[in-house]
């Protein structure tokens, strides 16, 4: 898109419809769409943020966030073009995609993090 196309900008209707249809664990508040994801500890804070941080770069779009020792808050809203856009939904889904995922859930040999053993315990999945 050039930096002169304006962006949609969606109605707060139809940011509930989209968020109760496509990502039901957030939320609209205050011009933002928010999720918090909950953590078991600091080390698994810190993981949120750096994956957010990543994705964030890459898709160019950049959250605040808000983090604590057992959360970290996503804020997404598209600051030029002052409302929620597609690039909010579509980062907050690729977002939502890479912290929920869950090898163990799926066949492979990637058997995900030891359920049995809170040491290794980091986020505390839907």
């Amino acid at each position: 898109m050039s930096e002169t196309a304006k962006e949609r900008v969606y109605t707060e209707a139809e940011i509930a419809a989209r968020l109760e249809k496509e990502l039901p664990k957030w939320r609209y508040e205050n011009g933002w769409i928010r999720r918090k994801y909950k953590t078991h500890s600091w080390k698994g804070t810190l993981m949120v943020i750096n994956t957010v941080g990543h994705l964030a770069e890459a898709a160019w779009h950049h959250p605040d966030l808000a983090a604590s020792y057992a959360f970290v808050e996503v804020k997404l809203q598209n600051h030029a073009a002052k409302g929620i856009t597609d690039k909010d939904f579509e980062l907050a889904k690729k977002i939502d995609e890479v912290v929920q995922w869950q090898p163990a859930k799926e066949a492979g040999a990637l058997e995900g993090t030891p359920s049995a053993d809170q040491r290794f315990a980091y986020i505390k999945y839907d």
